[in-house]
């Protein structure tokens, strides 16, 4: 598992918990946009037979996340409003290098942070006062994004060498780290 270099504050969980109808809404909004990224992924690079097949797995079981947080906001009689940027993922994706090799790389690892990231804060929903059912469903959620931080960072691996992984893993985390101390506190995911 990658390792974060800050952890999530209270004051999130906080912000979570006293609206946990908006967190449903965006939780779901991430699930569809994972799946998608997934499938982006496959659409960009073809002829990389591995990832497309990981990625095909993640597509499919992001898009499930997706229907059953959505059956989640549909018992709560709660819709979708217009769709926005996530602050987080947008920060994280302004700091992707050019060229495209670099590109390629820096997705890869920026997607394991993120799952990891998701991870994180999934695991701490699990141990949260929400009520048996839902920390259930977040430890079982917390176990597919360490799953899924685990498959990007193996295909960098596969696909760059070590020596180019590494160091640009530790510079993206340095940077992760930085945008998720900035960040105001918000019921959402990110």
């Amino acid at each position: 598992m990658i390792a974060l270099r800050c952890v999530t504050s209270n004051a999130w969980l906080d912000a979570v918990v006293a609206d946990f109808d908006a967190f449903l809404i965006d939780h779901a909004a991430n699930e569809r946009k994972a799946s998608a990224v997934a499938l982006s992924l496959i659409t960009h690079y073809p002829d990389r037979k591995r990832l497309v097949r990981a990625m095909m797995d993640i597509a499919r079981e992001e898009l499930d996340h997706y229907d059953q947080v959505y059956r989640r906001m549909e018992e709560q009689g709660l819709t979708f409003g217009p769709d926005t940027r996530d602050p987080y993922v947008g920060s994280l994706r302004s700091q992707l290098r050019q060229g495209s090799e670099h590109y390629f790389l820096d997705r890869l690892i920026a997607g394991g942070i993120v799952e990891a990231r998701g991870h994180e804060r999934f695991s701490l929903l699990a141990a949260a006062p929400i009520g048996a059912p839902l920390q259930a469903f977040y430890r079982g959620l917390a176990a597919s994004e360490a799953r899924h931080a685990e498959t990007f960072i193996d295909l960098a691996h596969e696909y760059f060498p070590a020596d180019e992984v590494n160091p640009r893993c530790e510079e993206l985390l340095t940077i992760e780290a930085e945008i998720v101390t900035e960040l105001p506190f918000r019921a959402a995911l990110h």
